[in-house]
């Protein structure tokens, strides 16, 4: 079997690559970018895959509330030519979501299924949830896996690190640290949604799922939770969501749950807390 991986650089992708199984082909932005659709027919015919995995998108949150058609274009237009090339080539296309398709319920205090009606509040939540929509209407095979505040020992490359290197480099330049204390969701290491991912494909699985690490914290907690596993000192302060004054609005709740992984016969994630001394003893920082 043949797998090719959009965003094969990425934190996600990087993890992912080396645990899929068959004939892994990696690609990057200048083989097939999704901002330029002519470009998703060409890469597809050329490698001519069974499977296409997504691991691609613009992410740039607080920058899609003023760069709407650039967020669009990636994660839903150029998802939804892909989605239409992988069916006519008769592949399997696998997509990664995010829990940022919820967050309109701001009551909510329970995990959010499979099942459970979508709401964001922001445009790059709305772009996301757009590009399901795409991947979900184009073939009943494909498979949509949502995640959650994915860290990895790659990094983000658009983004320059991710949350954990973020807070580590920061403490470590003796700066404050002010960080919101109201959001709960569940960070997830990408090396463990890499084993589930590909644990899913092998059982081609399909239509919509979530895979987070299990439990759930706010970001405070989690950044907290950073400092004590690696004995570093820091100077942090838990803030309101208002006082961050983001361009974009974040969802207050915004947990998945990971119930039906096991009904696919896939192991769920660790705990965050687990699956963050992981990362940090991969890293080398771990004491």
């Amino acid at each position: 079997m043949r797998i090719a991986v959009l965003g094969s650089k990425g934190q996600l992708g990087r993890d992912l690559v080396p645990r899929l199984p068959g004939d892994v082909v990696p690609l990057t932005r200048s083989d097939l970018d999704l901002a330029n659709p002519e470009t998703i027919a060409p890469a597809v015919d050329r490698v001519r895959p069974a499977v296409v995995v997504n691991c691609a998108a613009y992410n740039f949150v607080d920058r899609a509330e003023s760069e709407q058609e650039e967020a669009f274009a990636a994660n839903a237009w150029g998802l939804r030519e892909l989605a239409r090339v992988c069916r006519l080539a008769g592949a399997k296309l696998v997509h990664v979501s995010t829990d940022y398709v919820f967050g309109i319920d701001e009551a909510r205090d329970t995990p959010f299924g499979e099942d459970d009606a979508p709401g964001p509040v922001s445009v790059y939540g709305l772009s996301k949830l757009c590009g399901e929509f795409v991947v979900r209407a184009a073939s009943p095979r494909n498979l949509v896996v949502r995640t959650c505040g994915l860290y990895g020992v790659w990094g983000s490359g658009g983004k320059g690190g991710n949350f954990v290197e973020t807070m580590l480099r920061v403490a470590g330049q003796g700066k404050p640290l002010k960080v919101v204390a109201d959001q709960r969701c569940t960070p997830t290491y990408t090396a463990d949604l890499a084993v589930a991912m590909a644990d899913m494909i092998r059982r081609d699985a399909s239509g919509l799922v979530h895979a987070t690490s299990g439990g759930d914290c706010s970001w405070h907690e989690f950044a907290a939770e950073i400092f004590s596993q690696t004995d570093t000192a820091a100077d942090l302060t838990a803030i309101a969501s208002e006082q961050f004054a983001a361009a974009a609005r974040r969802p207050k709740y915004s947990v998945l749950s990971g119930a039906k992984l096991a009904t696919l016969g896939v192991t769920p994630l660790r705990p965050w807390r687990d699956a963050l001394a992981a990362y940090l003893a991969e890293r080398g920082t771990k004491r």
